[in-house]
């Protein structure tokens, strides 16, 4: 198992950071446009726990992937889970939290994730899926200071162990 854990403080309010990342339909707005990831199945304004997402990515090669996410779990203000149930990884558990800080949010993404094909995963993630997602990582992270703005007294974070 590989986990990814993103840390970005932004200078709104818990309630706006809610409002835009519980709507399923923000999550093209936050993605690198090269990815052509489209939304297949119809949303509500608001996730819910049971909610199934299928989408349509092209990662690597141009290759369409489908891609299907489950919303797990919900708090309200507080935290989300999706778990991929069908897409390119044996597991993809992404855990989204928020919490107030001085001057605004606090997101942390901590994703727990696992690569099929065994030892030629294994020997793929440091060349291939690491850079890939660090990389999609830091769009979204440039993306969301363009939309919100930056709260600069707080060092980001995106770690992978």
């Amino acid at each position: 198992m590989h986990q990814l854990k993103a840390t970005q403080n932004l200078p709104i309010s818990l309630e706006e950071a809610w409002d835009f990342f519980s709507s399923p339909r923000n999550l093209s707005v936050i993605t690198p446009e090269y990815l052509d990831f489209v939304i297949k199945s119809e949303l509500p304004e608001k996730m819910h726990p049971g909610m199934m997402i299928v989408y349509t990515v092209r990662p690597l090669l141009r290759i369409p992937l489908t891609w299907v996410t489950e919303i797990t779990h919900v708090e309200n203000l507080k935290f989300f889970v999706d778990e991929q149930r069908v897409g390119p990884y044996k597991i993809w558990h992404h855990q989204h939290h928020f919490r107030p800080v001085s001057g605004g949010v606090e997101m942390t993404d901590v994703v727990d994730y696992k690569l099929p094909l065994g030892t030629l995963g294994k020997i793929f993630h440091p060349f291939l899926v690491q850079p890939k997602l660090e990389e999609i990582f830091a769009f979204r992270r440039d993306k969301l200071k363009e939309i919100f703005g930056d709260l600069k007294q707080v060092k980001e974070e995106l770690k992978f162990s």
